[in-house]
């Protein structure tokens, strides 16, 4: 199989950069990779992949490759029938590339079924094909040269291939679209190719259609023999008459949990409240810890929490209580049988009690709820709710990863959905019943803090819709 990157036109050089753009924002360096339909190795090869293996059917192509990258150790081209491929003899990978290769398989449906035995429950199928719409103005092209011409291609939809994915054991995470203007030109094609092309109206009439999948969830993945063990982050500030309520009805999940509280400049009492509760309770925790905040805002909060978490799963849960504590079971249950990776509580499913969201405050989260939406290409239904839970591993490559983005959010929450979404986790929505509070003030500002969300919706848009 051999995919664009092989032909030297123009119209083909621009279209194999922005793929080459799109992968290597996909596919972090370091990763095991494999490519099938790998062609000259080119889009390979510019991944940084710590292992990557090529893999096409002509033997001239491979040979090419190899000759091109001998001096790439971390890089292996083996011609062979990709449809049929034993992976038995090679370690899973952490990210499987088919580029373009789709509409030239004879059975698509075989390869994908073939490829999970080179899966681990981590790994993301990262495909492109081409739009249907393209399909008229593709075969001209044909007869003028324009493109190179493969034959019987197939030209499967979006809903086609999502439906294979689906049949072979695999579940989509993200669908987009990319490439609208196809000729290289000084102004014209970045504003059409990086910008344009990312709206909602247009990205429908762009050339590749994009996505991410992941191996299906299983019951087996739920590894009960092995219970994991569990973090609870509480960040609190003036919290006081809801120190002791936390303690009582938290319920202990996992082989242990531990409670973790970061204090940020109480001066109501809520520090001292909560020493005496772990005299009084910390016998039923594997940890009681309280820290001092040493610096501003609920995401410093969170990040400082964090770095003392030392159990598996790490939760935050505000300590308004707003979102009954009594529910974190159901985020376990989520997240432990693999149903995500990233478990977001969701206020607005559920009708919530009358003083527990102000109206301006829901009508802002259900506007933000589809901008973030279209952002991060998974259905996000509130961003604000506070209550988010995933893997520690996870976590600690989003901190690391922290630097595209920036330290710039005050509540933590994006912060963790736009690393969540960078790094292709599986993010699930948990509908939760959402409470009035009964102690203490509400935190957030509508105005200034809707204008910082505003500003960070522009800073997502730049890094991951127009990278």
């Amino acid at each position: 199989m051999r995919n664009g990157g092989d032909d030297p036109h123009i119209v083909y050089r621009t279209y194999i950069d922005e793929l080459i753009r799109f992968y290597r924002f996909a596919v972090p360096e370091g990763s095991r990779v494999l490519e099938l339909g790998c062609g000259s190795g080119a889009l390979l090869a510019s991944l940084k992949p710590s292992f990557g293996l090529g893999i096409d059917t002509r033997s001239d192509t491979i040979e090419a490759a190899r000759l091109q990258y001998a001096n790439r150790p971390d890089l292996s081209f083996i011609t062979a029938d990709v449809e049929n491929f034993d992976w038995t003899s090679f370690e899973s990978f952490d990210y499987i590339i088919l580029s373009d290769l789709i509409p030239l398989l004879q059975d698509v449906q075989k390869t994908l079924d073939n490829l999970r035995s080179a899966c681990k429950s981590s790994t993301r199928i990262v495909m492109n094909f081409h739009n249907n719409l393209w399909h008229p103005l593709l075969r001209i092209a044909n007869k003028m040269g324009l493109r190179r011409q493969f034959g019987s291609e197939n030209w499967l939809s979006t809903a086609d291939v999502r439906n294979l994915l689906y049949l072979s054991g695999f579940q989509v995470i993200t669908e987009d679209t990319r490439f609208l203007f196809p000729f290289r030109t000084l102004l014209i094609e970045p504003f059409f190719n990086r910008f344009l092309a990312k709206l909602p109206i247009f990205r429908h009439f762009c050339l590749t259609c994009t996505m991410t999948a992941r191996p299906a969830p299983s019951i087996g993945d739920a590894n009960q023999g092995c219970l994991p063990t569990v973090s609870i982050l509480i960040p609190t500030r003036n919290e006081k008459g809801n120190i002791a309520d936390a303690f009582r009805r938290i319920p202990r999940m996992g082989r242990w949990t531990e409670l973790v509280f970061v204090d940020g400049h109480s001066t109501d009492g809520t520090v001292d409240t909560i020493q005496e509760a772990i005299e009084v309770y910390a016998g039923d925790w594997e940890r009681c810890l309280l820290l001092h905040q040493t610096g501003k805002g609920k995401g410093q909060a969170v990040r400082q929490g964090f770095a003392e978490c030392q159990g598996d799963i790490l939760m935050i849960l505000d300590s308004d209580l707003t979102m009954p504590p009594e529910d974190l079971p159901k985020y376990f249950d989520a997240i432990v049988s693999n149903k995500g990776e990233f478990i977001n509580g969701s206020r607005l499913v559920y009708p919530m009690e009358s003083k527990a969201m102000r109206f301006l405050n829901m009508l802002a989260n259900k506007l933000f709820a589809v901008l973030f939406t279209w952002l991060l290409g998974q259905p996000v239904k509130d961003t604000l709710c506070g209550t988010k839970v995933l893997w520690r591993k996870d976590y600690e490559k989003i901190a690391a990863n922290r630097i595209y983005f920036g330290d710039f959010d005050p509540f933590g929450d994006f912060d963790l959905l736009f690393g969540a979404s960078k790094l292709n986790l599986k993010i699930v929505d948990m509908p939760v019943r959402y409470r009035d509070r009964t102690y203490g003030e509400i935190k957030i500002s509508r105005w200034t803090h809707g204008m910082l969300l505003l500003r960070m919706c522009l800073t997502a848009m730049r890094k991951l819709k127009l990278s």
